[in-house]
């Protein structure tokens, strides 16, 4: 990553959203009611599967969709360069007018996948940067399982506190397989685990394609309310109003738990404009020394030099991610500000680096 100078990104760039989820959390039903909507013909859905013989594709009712199947491993580990490889393949037949035109890329990972690794193929690989940039990450949570799978699974956890957007799936399960008191809880779970995301419920899959993909135009607005929204849920604890009572006590009861887990997350605002070469070698020093504590990372930063500007910033783990250029700054909003996400990494070990190299 380069901040010391401008590259804005070009709009041809094909938007992709990654679908994640628990095993059985009902992904591929979301993703079915997707497909179907008006507007969606013209979206390459890639699916992976855990194992040698993929069936997800059986349950998908397409006809001018571009499918396109992963069957040969794990996304989050050595189906990676396959991935990569398949996103290359969709560009070149693009080009070359194999397929239809497409506007947008689904990508539904397996339910054990760990989605930080799709997203460094995708913001990492530079024949993707090229062509393709990272929308939206939605993970779907089951209503009624929901719980039990975060309280066992790891996996399941860092699905949830790496998602921009949380689909809470079978909701109209909860009164027949679960009961209200223990859907408030997850609810609080989730919220605690991940409290910028918004959340939404689904019954039957259904979802509006708004979830993964916003309207064109608008940029630098809608990436600024996106990271006010993050800063804003952070600082208040994850803990919106008009809760009910018992709500706020499982939230504030599953806070204290994720803080004994070691996971939190945090803003870090900077008032003046940094020194862009300065400030890539201090996030490659973080990503070296604490990259795997670092879930996620968001942040515009303001770059001396590049005045009218904001430099948008990503991190997932050990990776630092391409910079892009937003063409301006939103009426009367200008100042860096970083959110992080991290486990078993405090605060304060960021705020002394920062220090360290702009005091």
């Amino acid at each position: 990553m380069t901040v010391g100078a401008s590259s804005v990104q070009q709009p041809s760039k094909l938007p992709v959203a990654i679908i994640t989820g628990f095993l059985g959390s009902g992904k591929t039903t979301v993703l079915n009611h997707l497909v179907k909507q008006p507007g969606m013909h013209s979206t390459a859905v890639i699916i992976n599967e855990f194992g040698e013989t993929g069936i997800d594709h059986l349950l998908i009712e397409t006809s001018t969709e571009l499918m396109v199947e992963l069957n040969n491993g794990c996304v989050c580990c050595t189906i990676r360069g396959d991935l990569a490889d398949k996103l290359g393949s969709l560009a070149m037949w693009l080009d070359v007018g194999r397929i239809p035109p497409v506007t947008r890329v689904i990508v539904e990972t397996t339910g054990l996948a760990d989605p930080a690794p799709i997203m460094h193929t995708l913001m990492t690989e530079p024949h993707l940067l090229e062509r393709y940039r990272l929308e939206r990450m939605l993970t779907v949570v089951d209503a009624v399982n929901g719980a039990t799978s975060l309280a066992r699974f790891p996996e399941a956890v860092k699905q949830v506190a790496v998602a921009d957007s949380l689909i809470v799936s079978k909701t109209d399960l909860i009164d027949s397989h679960s009961d209200r008191t223990a859907y408030a809880e997850l609810g609080a779970r989730i919220r605690a685990i991940n409290p910028r995301a918004g959340i939404r419920e689904t019954i039957h899959g259904a979802l509006d394609p708004g979830a993964l993909f916003g309207p064109p135009g608008g940029e630098a607005d809608a990436a600024f309310a996106e990271l006010s929204a993050w800063g804003q849920a952070t600082d208040a604890g994850g803990i919106e109003g008009g809760c009910e009572p018992h709500a706020h006590d499982g939230a504030h009861r599953h806070e204290r738990d994720l803080r004994a887990a070691g996971i939190t997350s945090f803003v870090i605002e900077l008032r003046e404009p940094v020194d862009g070469e300065r400030f890539n070698a201090l996030l490659q020093s973080l990503a070296v020394d604490f990259g795997t504590r670092i879930l996620r990372m968001k942040g515009i930063l303001q770059v001396e030099g590049v005045p009218d500007q904001p430099a948008v910033l990503h991190m997932v783990q050990h990776v630092v991610f391409p910079v892009q250029w937003l063409k301006r700054w939103p009426e009367g909003k200008r100042g860096s500000k970083l959110v992080f996400i991290t486990q078993e990494l405090a605060r304060e070990v960021i705020e002394n680096r920062l220090r360290g190299q702009f005091s």
